[in-house]
């Protein structure tokens, strides 16, 4: 069976377990060790069954704990070539763990196969991941981008499970305390999804199967839980579907549930 559970997940520091009966893997690790070792244990995983890190981007709030852990238990880590240049250059990679550039078209690790696929962000070259499982599962994650791009929305369809970046309210942003260049950054195409985005594709990946939606990555600022939700909420029910007949959704962030697929 196919597990989830998002550890943690906002601008302060973001990590998701993904896993099955034969271990699980990490997507960042943008919190402490120490921290990323209790959720864990929250949820009944050992660090010991994590076969890999997969980092999306070199944003402090994905990488914060990681070269810790890595070290720590001699985890891999796999990422995109630009991340990994950036790491090693700014001296967040050492001996004690291999970090390594997945391969486009994926790799296998614990019985699961993670694929990469391309995200639209301001920063080296960042990558969301599908993850399936052995027992035909696909799990996928989509934070971090400016925008849905046709190649993402390729690369996350058919999934049994997303997590998606509600980032933030544009209404809130635009009036917001935040300066004038920081809400630009963030409204661009190498900025971050909005609840009417994310509500845009979750609607369309429930037309097409999803049964259950994570909205992830919510900003502290320009955002509230219930404003993500009732947004996505909105639009599934404008296009007919029904919640907890169709779909599940929660926010990420109140909890670091399991979620058993």
């Amino acid at each position: 069976m196919a597990r989830f559970s998002s550890l943690f997940s906002s601008s302060s520091g973001n990590c998701t377990f993904i896993g099955s009966g034969t271990g699980g893997v990490l997507i960042d690790a943008g919190v402490s060790a120490k921290q990323t070792l209790a959720a864990l244990d929250c949820i009944g995983v050992d660090i010991k069954d994590i076969g890999a890190i997969f980092v999306t981007h070199e944003h402090s709030d994905h990488i914060r704990g990681l070269r810790a852990l890595a070290s720590k238990f001699n985890i891999d880590v796999y990422t995109s070539e630009g991340t990994m240049n950036y790491l090693e250059n700014t001296g967040k990679l050492c001996d004690k763990f291999r970090c390594m550039v997945i391969p486009s078209d994926g790799v296998e690790c614990r019985g699961m196969f993670v694929r990469p696929f391309r995200t639209s962000h301001d920063c080296a070259e960042s990558f969301g991941y599908t993850v399936e499982t052995p027992d035909e599962r696909k799990l996928s994650v989509l934070t971090d981008t400016g925008f849905v791009s046709e190649e993402m929305k390729a690369a996350v369809a058919g999934s049994d499970l997303i997590l998606a970046e509600s980032n933030h309210d544009i209404g809130m942003l635009r009036n917001g305390p935040y300066t004038y260049a920081l809400k630009r950054r963030i409204l661009s195409d190498k900025g971050h999804l909005s609840n009417a985005a994310c509500s845009e594709l979750v609607t369309s990946l429930v037309e097409q199967g999803t049964t259950r939606i994570v909205l992830g990555h919510l900003s502290k600022e320009n955002n509230m839980p219930e404003l993500a939700f009732q947004t996505s909420f909105a639009a599934l029910e404008t296009a007919g579907a029904k919640i907890n007949e169709d779909y599940t959704m929660y926010v990420a962030g109140a909890d670091n549930r399991m979620v058993v697929l």
